[in-house]
């Protein structure tokens, strides 16, 4: 530690009367210590602000004055300071008395009894000095922890700043990346898209350019397979948007109880003319297999596409094994799995023989478009509309596989809860034909689905009335118009064709509504959404589709 300042180690005396003070201070010269006199209490307290090692302090000078200055100066000494005070007194002296009253209030006070030996002075004025050099040396501790701590705390500042902005650079960085793969995947998406309907459009273009021509020439012969060709076109693009929509899980489901094990056995002979003779199908059916829940159309499409995915897997031959059986699963297996809820679910397995698929490609099995078939041999949406349908059904599909071993996927459905609703029965001598003066609202903001829709209905002997939207069909249901049936698109511009019906039904109660739609989110899952008395089909449909539906809704309602 550096040598301190002489002004830090004097000592300060207050001896007024007599030569005590200059006697003193003669003394602590002699051996080597500096000092100073003051004349009064006053004038100590100021020099001992500017520095001191002690105080000598003769008793009478503290008797009948105001000792407040020199007790604030010492309450107010910081932590590590407890100056020294040699207090004189005299032998049997009336301040004597005093001397024990003012050690209390005075603190580190050391007696001194006059006439007192130079030595006793100069020894205790060297203790009084020694400690003061330790408190000095703690004051400087502490000034270096003081010091240290505020490195420290600049330090970890510093730190902190840089975390926050590295922090921010790396979610920066993420977000960009994140950005970027979204784009890519939309990039990915849109170009399957453009490169599957550019196919369907061209043969849908071409086979009506080419009737046209003919019909221009008089040339009537061979209409049909253009006019195959163009529907078949058009089945492919309708097919594929209902696939893109199971996707995203926007498809319309229709879900009811379905007992899976009827429905797999009903399309066995279907999956086998599906396979290639060198591979052999079997069935391994649950006899306890609970009833399920989900739309018996979608599903037969789910696995449709596993057998024929499995049977592209076994070129050279092999086995297919279609399994069914109940599963509970609990939370440490849904816990992976996000929206997916412990419980009871029935679980449709088809398991191969075939190559296997490594780690890379089940990643991406469930992605858009994502194949590894040669070009023009597969799109890519078999497993993504898989994918969708499982979740939209509030269950879920895992895929396990072995390169060289084979591939099984599992498709979890939940259990249907509550009473099975018995089949309705159908009538064979239901006729699309219709009844006199049956006649039907159609809402669609479409021209051209709206005049393909009339003329439908129409050829068949429905009267029809036409809206573009519901402002404008709202007069024709307050009206005295007979409706047998209100035909309407979910999303018409303005009040969609849900509101639309509500206000219908309050002023005809037994209105039956026929929706049509291409994609409703909020009509996605028909539960909820369907009221008693409400049907729905998706867009693009057939005309057999729409008349049976008609004459199935009117003739229910019965005519009026």
């Amino acid at each position: 530690m550096s040598s301190l300042p002489a002004v830090s180690e004097r000592a300060i005396i207050l001896a007024p009367l007599g030569r005590d003070s200059s006697l003193a201070l003669m003394m602590l010269n002699e051996a080597g210590f500096s000092g100073i006199a003051a004349t009064n209490l006053p004038m100590l307290c100021e020099e001992a602000e500017q520095g001191a090692g002690l105080l000598i302090i003769a008793a009478e000078a503290l008797l009948g004055v105001g000792l407040e200055p020199l007790l604030d100066y010492l309450h107010q000494q910081p932590a590590w300071s407890d100056l020294p005070i040699v207090l004189l007194t005299h032998h049997g002296g009336c301040e004597q008395n005093a001397s024990s009253h003012l050690s209390a209030r005075l603190g580190n006070i050391t007696l001194l009894e006059r006439p007192f030996h130079p030595v006793t002075l100069i020894s205790l004025v060297s203790t009084a000095l020694r400690g003061r050099r330790r408190q000095y040396e703690a004051r400087d501790r502490l000034i270096d922890l003081s010091q240290s701590e505020l490195r420290l705390q600049r330090t970890l500042e510093t730190l902190e700043q840089q975390v926050e902005e590295r922090t921010a650079q790396l979610r920066t960085n993420e977000e960009a990346l994140r950005q970027s793969q979204k784009m890519e995947a939309v990039g990915q998406l849109t170009g399957g898209i453009a490169h599957d309907f550019n196919n369907m459009l061209t043969g849908i273009i071409g086979s009506l350019e080419l009737l046209r021509r003919r019909l221009a020439r008089g040339r009537l012969d061979d209409l049909d397979s253009l006019i195959d060709l163009g529907v078949t076109s058009a089945n492919r693009a309708a097919g594929l948007t209902h696939r893109l929509l199971a996707f995203s899980r926007r498809q319309s489901l229709d879900s009811k109880p379905v007992e899976i094990n009827q429905l797999v056995t009903a399309m066995g002979e279907l999956l086998q003319r599906s396979l290639n003779e060198s591979i052999v199908l079997q069935m391994q059916l649950d006899g306890q297999l609970w009833t399920a829940e989900a739309d018996p159309n979608q599903l037969e499409s789910a696995l449709l596409n596993l057998a024929l995915n499995a049977r592209d897997a076994m070129p050279d031959g092999g086995r297919l094994v279609v399994q069914t059986r109940n599963r509970h699963l609990d939370n440490m297996f849904t816990a992976a799995y996000g929206t997916l809820t412990p419980g009871d679910y029935v679980e449709l397995s088809v398991s191969d023989t075939g190559c296997g698929m490594p780690d890379t490609v089940i990643s991406r099995a469930f992605d858009p478009f994502f194949t590894t078939k040669p070009i023009g041999q597969g799109t890519g949406l078999g497993l993504s509309m898989i994918y969708g349908f499982a979740r939209q059904s509030h269950g879920h599909v895992t895929i396990h596989s072995v390169v060289g071993q084979g591939t099984t996927v599992s498709l979890f459905l939940p259990r249907f809860v509550g009473e099975i609703p018995a089949d309705m029965p159908h009538d064979p001598t239901l006729l699309p034909f219709a009844n006199c003066g049956e006649t039907v609202l159609i809402v669609e903001d479409d021209p051209a689905v709206r005049v393909l829709v009339s003329q439908v209905l129409s050829e068949l002997g429905y009267a029809f009335v036409e809206a573009s939207d519901a402002d404008s069909a709202l007069p024709i249901i307050e009206s005295s118009q007979r409706i047998d049936l209100l035909i309407s698109d979910v999303g018409l511009p303005g009040m969609n064709g849900r509101q639309l019906a509500e206000i219908g039904r309050q002023i005809r109660p037994d209105l039956k509504v026929l929706f049509i739609t291409g994609y409703a989110e909020h009509a996605a899952v028909r539960g909820g959404f369907l009221d008693p008395g409400m049907q729905l089909i998706t867009k693009p449909f057939t005309f057999d589709l729409l008349t049976a539906k008609v004459r199935e809704m009117i003739r229910a309602s019965g005519s009026g």
